[in-house]
């Protein structure tokens, strides 16, 4: 054990290690997690006096709650509009019931501040609010250092005890109960809703699923039933969008000319849409395997809308004012809106700035179009200087205090970040064209950053955690019960009588409410369908 006091680093990473398999471990359904595993064995380890500088906890928290506005702040901005203001009640519900419990317990029971703070976080199962609770103690004006250290154990304490037992309640109640309250089965209602869903805006293929029919495809055809059709005329038929690339005849590699005409037994090189390439095909003659030596690469290529004649324009539109689109065999295949919300791919879908379409086609035809509508998306590495810079930014914005009579209010620096986050990942979303932070590095530094705040948190409060667990008995696993259950029910109630909002999207969006990924993965799981999942309101 001097080993480990002599030396933070080893406590440190010992706790997120051993956390995070403690956290693995599942009874049922429900598993802790590694934040909470995390904790726990930095209870256990801080009891014996090991501790980490404070500065430590501080740049980490930063880098979390930074990084979590950044993910969350596009997300953020696009759902204020009516269309969410369905699960925006949902929210205010859980919001209001989870601070009125909370105070209400602490001013019935005498409750110090981090104890309060402590029980709202666990019971809510929302790890940030652990460090937003210990930042804003340690600015209360007139508090002693040790009431002040106290007090940030006691949200530690309370925090890792009421998390248990709110997480196995809102696991429970969510995934197994409420269905039976509701009278319904979630598997089929999944299937139904899924169903449903795709009839209006296509296919939807999860992140490690392609579709088995690909929308733009290349063909080789023999000619026998279309000769004498020019290529300008299978470039321009109604059948849909499709490219001639390449015809043979014989031993010979024709050039393409819109005025080039078609002979028997040529082989014709069609790139297109699926559809349109099949029924091109039924007008030219038979398919056959290939059309050796004249393979025609192809790119895809991402792109941002920049162009302000190009905001508010159809599809269509768009392919009128730009010919490439439909001359040089430049193909639309995606389009992603405020980062992850994926739209149908139709003529008649309108284009906003800020908006990411998926090119496919010849190279030069791909950046010469991307010239004039707009700019490559750069994903592939991070751009330190934007998130340094949003770091700072809110670091500062903290920092700033604003007097209301004998209270002095401030975000801090949690609070700080999180807006700074918020508006710099919005930014990001709409102009792409810089502020680079990959999903894989902003998850891989969201997680590391609690983790290492909630290990420092876990080490500074061991010593006082058993003594405050004698105190309080039944008091916190009673707490965190009743504040998962009383917004939960609210919610189920309005949300299903009042809001009529579809049973399985309601599921998901309480579970949303409550923060719980162990939640929202039981509830998916009893569904056999990610159907709940992308309406979560946390």
């Amino acid at each position: 054990m001097s080993v480990i006091r002599d030396h933070p680093e080893i406590a440190l990473f010992l706790c997120i290690s051993l956390g995070y398999l403690l956290g693995k471990l599942r009874v049922g359904p429900v598993t802790l997690g590694g934040i909470c595993g995390t904790l726990i064995v930095a209870l256990v380890i801080g009891s014996q006096h090991v501790s980490i500088d404070d500065g430590v906890r501080t740049v980490f928290f930063a880098l979390f709650i930074f990084s979590l506005g950044y993910m969350a702040g596009p997300q953020f901005f696009s759902s204020l509009n009516k269309g969410t203001l369905r699960f925006l009640v949902l929210c205010l519900i859980e919001i209001t019931c989870v601070v009125g419990i909370a105070y209400a317990l602490a001013r019935l029971l005498g409750l110090d501040v981090g104890t309060a703070s402590g029980i709202l976080a666990g019971a809510a199962t929302e790890s940030a609010v652990v460090g937003t609770a210990t930042e804003a103690i340690g600015n209360i004006p007139g508090l002693s250092p040790d009431t002040i250290t106290g007090y940030q154990a006691n949200v530690a304490t309370a925090y890792t005890v009421c998390y248990l037992f709110g997480l196995i309640t809102v696991v429970l109640y969510t995934s197994q109960i409420m269905p039976l309250l509701l009278r319904f089965n979630l598997r089929d209602a999944s299937r139904a809703l899924a169903e449903k869903m795709r009839k209006h805006s296509g296919a939807q293929f999860a992140d490690d699923e392609v579709s088995a029919l690909p929308l733009i495809v290349g063909r080789t055809y023999r000619v026998t039933t279309g000769d004498g059709s020019t290529v300008d005329e299978l470039n321009e038929c109604p059948d849909g969008e499709v490219t001639v690339e390449a015809v043979t005849r014989g031993n010979r590699t024709m050039m393409i000319e819109p005025g080039l005409k078609l002979e028997s037994d040529d082989l014709v090189l069609v790139v297109g849409r699926r559809v349109s390439v099949v029924e091109i095909g039924r007008r030219l003659g038979v398919e056959v395997a290939g059309m050796p030596g004249a393979e025609t690469p192809m790119t895809t290529q991402q792109v941002v809308i920049t162009q302000r004649e190009a905001n508010g324009k159809t599809l269509h539109e768009l392919q009128k004012d730009h010919p490439e689109l439909r001359n040089t065999g430049v193909y639309v295949t995606d389009l992603v809106r405020s980062t992850d919300q994926r739209l149908l791919v139709s003529p008649e879908t309108r284009l906003h700035r800020g908006d990411i379409l998926t090119l496919v086609g010849a190279r030069a035809a791909v950046d010469r179009l991307i010239k004039k509508i707009g700019a490559t998306v750069s994903r592939n590495s991070t751009d330190f200087v934007y998130i340094g810079l949003g770091i700072v930014v809110g670091a500062l914005l903290g920092q700033i205090e604003i007097s209301a009579g004998p209270v002095v209010l401030s975000l801090g620096t949690g609070g700080g970040c999180l807006v700074s986050g918020l508006v710099f990942g919005w930014l990001r979303s709409r102009v792409q064209t810089f502020g680079a932070y990959p999903a894989q590095a902003s998850t891989t530094l969201k997680d590391l950053g609690l983790a290492v705040f909630i290990a420092c948190t876990g080490l500074a409060a061991g010593p006082q955690a058993l003594p405050m667990l004698k105190q309080y008995g039944l008091l916190l696993p009673v707490a965190g019960i009743l504040m998962v259950l009383v917004p939960a029910t609210l919610s189920l109630l309005i949300g299903h009588f009042v809001l009529k909002i579809d049973k399985p999207v309601l599921l998901g969006a309480i579970a949303g409410q409550q923060c719980s990924t162990p939640a929202i993965t039981a509830i998916t799981q009893s569904a056999q369908s990610s159907i709940p999942m992308p309406c979560v309101s946390g």
